[in-house]
């Protein structure tokens, strides 16, 4: 076997050894960051599939920058749990103020109708969705995720027609002034 052919089969075997060790010492954060990722995902598709501003790569980004956060915010706690002044919560409720502004921009005032709110509070909710896959929260995050789709689907449904309701009653009592 040639010098050339072992170097190779070397790297790979080691290559191989660090991806395994790799795997078993970020299990954890991969975990949490893939869960947060689909979570976001599956939101954003429901947003994508209405055609609204946010949809799946701003909901996957939103979810999984706030796992993010937690991770950093836990890790930090832990190597630095005897400093006095260092307050890992702090991290997390910042992430809500972050996505204050992010919902801040996709909300629009056309017409005299406000656009965007409902996306903007999705992507409010998105974010502790992120946060509870952050902090390892699975279960939490996924009924989480449950219901913002029931709120955006099914709710939708009922909203439609007590929306065309709402309308003519006000275009009869425009009518009659």
């Amino acid at each position: 076997m040639s010098k050339k052919v072992l170097f190779c089969f070397l790297l790979i075997a080691m290559y191989n050894i660090y991806m395994e060790q790799f795997f078993i010492e970020n299990g954890d954060f991969i975990l949490k960051l893939t869960v947060a990722v689909l979570l976001g995902m599956f939101i954003g598709a429901e947003r994508l599939f209405v055609h609204k501003e946010a949809g799946m790569k701003t909901h996957a980004l939103v979810s999984m920058g706030a796992a993010i956060f937690i991770i950093i915010s836990e890790t930090m706690a832990e190597k630095y749990i005897n400093l006095s002044g260092f307050n890992p919560i702090m991290m997390a409720s910042n992430i809500i103020v972050g996505i204050g502004f992010l919902g801040a921009g996709i909300i629009m005032f056309r017409d005299s109708h406000l656009l965007g709110l409902t996306t903007a509070g999705g992507l409010w909710v998105t974010s502790g969705i992120g946060m509870a896959a952050g902090f390892g929260l699975f279960n939490l995050a996924i009924i989480s995720t449950i219901l913002v789709l029931f709120i955006f689907i099914v709710m939708n449904i009922f909203e439609k027609p007590i929306r065309k309701i709402s309308e003519e009653n006000f275009l009869i009592k425009e009518e009659a002034k």
